[in-house]
Formats: C-alpha cells, structure tokens, sequence
C-alpha cells in the first residue's frame, strides 16, 4: 500500500473471490455461478437499452421495484434495487449497526460479513456452528442488541435454517434488526419473505446471480417493511444513487417476467445436486445436505487442499477454504449433469491413483 492509505484502513484484509485463472480453458465449479446463460428476453432487454446508454439510470429503479413487488406480493416501496446483492449487506452493516448494534453471524458463512464489519468499523461477534454445521436459533436469540445475519441456506455448507427458526431469533428482540441472505434460496429451502409483513426489523436479501443467470450484470434487492427500506434508500442516496445502471435495471425486470423458466433451470441445477451428492457418497464422501446450487464434501482419504490441487492440475476448478474446522472440505458448484459428470470421474481417477 501507498503511504498515503488512511491508517482507519490499513488492517483490513479484503475479501477474496473466487479465483478466475486464464492460463486454460477450465470446467469452473468454483464460484455457485448458472451453468446456464441468461433468457433470450433478457439478453434482447439490455441490447435495447444498450442504445440509450448515454442517459443516466432511473434512480429509483421504479420499474424493477415494481417487477420485485408483482412477483413476491409486496409493495415497492418496500423494495430497494442494489448493485449486486453485497451492496445491500454494506447497506445494512452501515445502516444498522455500531458501536450500540454489533453485528453477530456464524464462524462459519459468508466470507464478506467480516469484510464489511471491519470496513465499517462496527464490532461484531461470531458464533460457532454446532458439529454438524447447523446453526442454533438460541445463539442469537440469547443476544438481544446485536444485528443478526444469516446467510441462508449458509454458504459454504448449503445447509437451510428451517423458517420456524429464522421466525424465533426476528421475535427474540423487536428492537435489532435480522438481515437474511437468501442468495441460494430459490434452489431449496423456503423464503422469509413470507414473514416481512409480521416483522418490522426483518430484512431478506435476494440476488440475480444464481437463479436468474445474471452474475456479471451484478443486481440483487431486498425486501423490508417501507421505514427499513427507507433506512437503506438513505444510505444509497448518499453513496451513489444511480447504483444500478440501464442494461442491468431492464435485464432484471424481464427475468422477472420470464421467472418460470429460471425457476425450471433450479428445479434442474437441484435435481443434478442430488444425483452428484450420491455418487460422492458412493466414492466414500461426506456431503452436507445441501439446499444451495454447491455441495460441501470431504473424504477421508484426502485433504481438501490436496484434492482441490489435483482436480485443477486436470482443469477443474472448485473452492477451499483454509479455515481450520472446514479445511478437509472443498465446495463444489453444481453445473450441467455432464459437467458433473466430468467432476465425479475426475474425482474417481484420484482417488483410485492419489499419488
């Protein structure tokens, strides 16, 4: 860094994406993307808008609010537009917390709930997932004041909080907020959007990444009660209110009107995930049960570096993290069944030869 770096700054260890290597043609399964491209609509929605470039966005996404709203039955005025749904988590860790409102999340989630702790300069406290990797409504119930979020289903593990339990920490303490990251939701489990209207400090966080094909155009949104989200429109405002541009504000709203097929291509990706899970099984595997578009797997015949090593010496790409309790495993996004298909014999020829 320059000598120029603010010293508020000088600690903080970003966030590190999935690697995007160029040095060959790779079979990535390494950063939960769609194995499928965007709907033909969508493509031709921002080709239009493309042409009107030179004008500025609609500042308040109005359009893609009320595709949200028609959608999800709910209001757009309780719908804010994001560049990618990391924005609206940033949002949320300015909007609502401090040194007042810490933030609380598991040990083991989303690796950017940290990043934007720190960033923000707000404490925060992070819980253990008990053994299994599930995590225990009571940890965050029993810490009134503390600004909840859950990634759920919870990345790496793909495991789903049942919505009972999501229900209990919101009711545990009117007076803080709960934010739910619901990236890999539309591949299983069930949305807490259904519990906005009784909870006035809940705040659900969707993306366009995963289900709707749209990872390089970066949207996401959530969705609050209307003072919540104006909360979140005050920060937006003050940072960059044309935060989404054309293309990617009209690519959404025709994903939205096209929804079912997205939503086929997830019944697909999840039907893939269990056909996967059970030949990694059947190869000796644990796998979590997984609501998300990933496994996580560890054998224990092999590290999860070692593998990771050895399956991109063969050009496939998947994701390991060095933490300690997780270390042996790797996560392995879902793609097309012959990708997979090309994953799992992979896998079989090193494990057959791990030398």
């Amino acid at each position: 860094m320059s000598r120029f770096f603010s010293e508020k700054y000088a600690a903080l260890t970003p966030y590190v994406p999935g690697e995007q290597p160029r040095d060959m043609q790779y079979l990535k399964l390494n950063t939960n993307e769609s194995p499928y491209p965007p709907i033909p609509a969508v493509v031709e929605a921002a080709r239009e808008e493309a042409a009107r470039a030179n004008l500025y966005s609609d500042p308040t996404a109005l359009a893609l609010r009320q595709a949200v709203g028609a959608r999800y039955g709910v209001s757009p005025d309780e719908v804010i537009a994001v560049n990618g749904s990391d924005e609206a988590l940033n949002f949320a860790f300015m909007a609502f917390c401090d040194d007042r409102r810490p933030a609380v999340f598991p040990d083991i989630t989303y690796g950017f709930y940290p990043v934007f702790a720190r960033l923000n300069g707000v404490p925060y406290e992070e819980i253990p997932l008990r053994d299994d990797f599930t995590v225990d409504p009571e940890d965050y119930a029993a810490r009134p004041g503390k600004t909840v979020f859950l990634a759920n289903p919870n990345a790496p593990t793909g495991i789903f909080l049942p919505l009972a339990a999501v229900e209990r920490i919101a009711a545990s303490d009117p007076a803080r907020v709960v934010v739910v990251d619901e990236a890999y939701v539309d591949f299983g489990g069930e949305s807490a959007l259904s519990l906005v209207p009784r909870y006035q400090n809940l705040l659900v966080v969707r993306t366009f990444s995963k289900s709707r094909s749209l990872a390089g155009a970066r949207l996401g949104f959530a969705v609050g009660q209307a003072a919540l989200i104006a909360d979140l429109e005050t920060i937006r405002n003050s940072t960059n209110p044309y935060n989404v541009n054309r293309m990617t504000l009209a690519m959404g709203k025709a994903s939205l009107e096209n929804d079912a097929v997205n939503m086929q291509n997830c019944e697909t990706v999840a039907a893939v995930l269990d056909q996967t899970a059970e030949a990694l099984r059947s190869l000796g595997f644990t796998v979590t049960d997984s609501s998300a578009n990933f496994l996580f797997a560890r054998h224990p015949a092999i590290g999860g570096e070692a593998l990771y090593r050895k399956l991109k010496a063969r050009g496939i790409l998947v994701r390991h993290f060095s933490l300690p309790r997780i270390r042996d495993y790797n996560r392995i996004t879902v793609g097309t069944a012959e990708q997979m298909k090309t994953f799992t014999a992979a896998v079989r020829e090193i494990l057959e030869d791990p030398s």
